[in-house]
């Protein structure tokens, strides 16, 4: 017997090794001893005594479900509900339970499914801009997701939020209400339900307090009018938990909005119903210029993709000097209607464009070297991260994941996925502590640097430049 476990327990390391090293924290053998076995078996022990205590599970006993059919049952026919949960096995019990119960036009996603984004379409298709190509008879009004749904969808056809269970980390329950709660989103008001544990559990984990702390740790930072929990009082103290305005380390100005979904709803807006348009503007070569009439001051507005790999715009006077600094106001000077007259260019545009790419890769270089601009994700999250990795290298268990992460973010660029989330916790007064186990994510997925081969574009590329004559 004791052969076949130790085959058992070799072709089972062979099996994890293999799935790649990076997902798993490997432990020294020496914490593997005698006592720790007997440990092991206690806990065995006690968790099957509390299965047989429990008895098989009924779910028309379970009161938590039953308040969220009655919950989802009582909405609107046209109101629909995002319900999160930690686990892929509870968001498919609770698919099977309230499909049972009659909820219709329904599904459940998790990291197990096959195409996420699909469902995330025809739940929201107003804000994918799927509208025409999704049928009313194949939308989702209820759908069910883990956390895989919790970045990087647009699901602002929703206003209801419902946390199932309450997330460890507070970046998550945050990602969540910022799926509806963005640009697009037609309600006043998002409501966010929560299920909180029962009352004896909660004085023992105190989940709800601590919950609750770190958001007002964030409201410090940054203020917020969303309320989480409907016994809070203070809303000064959790004001505006996605305005940005209170980015004291960023770029001055450039805080008033989300600039990528700020942008993306500029494209969107242009686009949706007009094909050609989106066509046309795609296929367009880089270093294409233009110039119009211009509303204030006159220049050149150039967009460049850096060797970092960050997007940059600039705004140059006809005589060389800076406008603004502020993303979002060059944005804004660049904004036209669809026939608007395109004017010749300013005789020395090219000029001003080389200079306004200079002044770019300079000031990239000298505000954060190897790592972009000391006021940018990446370097700030190197920064907190090496810090946070170095004071965990004193402990028992040193965070040799941690260390991974932090190199990988000196060494290469973001992914753009990776920069434009950790630019929002960044901007949300994320603890360290969850900062870095969403770099951590990040990584484990493949999701947080580039490799070698997008690396190897180190050129800055001018992808347009506009003239204001």
């Amino acid at each position: 017997m004791g052969a076949e476990l130790r085959s058992l327990a070799r072709n089972s390391y062979n099996t994890f090794a293999a799935l790649g090293g990076k997902r798993f924290k490997w432990l020294s053998s020496r914490f593997f001893k005698p006592e720790l076995a007997a440990k092991l078996e206690l806990d065995a022990q006690a968790l099957l005594g509390i299965i047989q205590l429990a008895g098989p599970w009924l779910a028309d006993r379970d009161a938590k479900l039953q308040a969220l059919q009655l919950l989802v049952q009582k909405k609107q026919k046209g109101e629909k509900v995002l319900v999160f949960t930690q686990f892929a096995d509870t968001a498919g019990y609770l698919a099977r339970e309230l499909q049972k119960a009659g909820v219709k036009q329904l599904e459940a996603v998790t990291g197990n499914t096959d195409d996420p984004t699909a469902a995330a379409m025809r739940f929201s298709p107003e804000s994918n801009g799927m509208r025409k190509l999704i049928p009313k008879a194949d939308e989702i009004r209820v759908l069910i997701a883990t956390d895989i749904l919790s970045e990087g969808q647009n699901l602002q056809d929703a206003a209801i939020v419902v946390n199932y269970d309450l997330p460890w980390a507070i970046i998550r329950l945050i990602q969540r209400a910022g799926r509806v709660d963005r640009i697009g989103q037609k309600a006043h008001a998002i409501d966010c339900y929560t299920f909180m544990p029962a009352e004896g559990v909660e004085r023992i984990i105190q989940l709800r307090e601590r919950v609750r702390d770190r958001l007002k740790a964030n409201a410090e930072v940054i203020g917020t009018d969303e309320s989480f929990f409907e016994d809070d009082d203070d809303s000064e103290q959790l004001r505006n938990l996605y305005d940005e305005k209170a980015g004291a380390l960023d770029d001055p100005q450039d805080d008033e909005v989300d600039l990528s979904s700020y942008a993306w709803q500029v494209w969107n807006n242009a686009t949706k119903e007009n094909e050609a348009l989106r066509l046309h503007v795609e296929n367009l070569p880089n270093v294409v210029y233009t110039s119009k009439e211009k509303a204030e001051q006159d220049g050149v507005l150039v967009y460049l993709r850096t060797a970092e790999d960050n997007d940059a715009l600039a705004w140059l006077t006809t005589q060389g000097k800076v406008v603004t600094e502020s993303q979002l106001d060059i944005l804004r000077a660049a904004a036209c209607v669809p026939d608007t007259p395109a004017l010749p260019r300013l005789p020395n545009h090219h000029e001003l464009v080389l200079q306004a790419v200079q002044a770019l890769v300079e000031l990239e270089h000298t505000s954060g070297g190897n790592l972009g601009r000391r006021s940018g994700p990446r370097a700030r999250t190197y920064e907190r991260l090496k810090r946070l990795a170095h004071s965990r290298k004193r402990t028992l268990f040193p965070d040799t994941e941690l260390e991974l992460a932090v190199d990988d973010i000196y060494r290469r660029p973001l992914k753009e996925t990776a920069y434009d989330s950790l630019h929002r916790q960044l901007k949300s007064g994320v603890a360290d502590d969850d900062l870095a186990e969403l770099v951590k994510i990040f990584r484990a997925g493949g999701k947080l640097v580039q490799d070698d081969e997008e690396t190897a574009r180190r050129e800055p590329q001018i992808i347009c430049s506009l003239g204001l004559a």
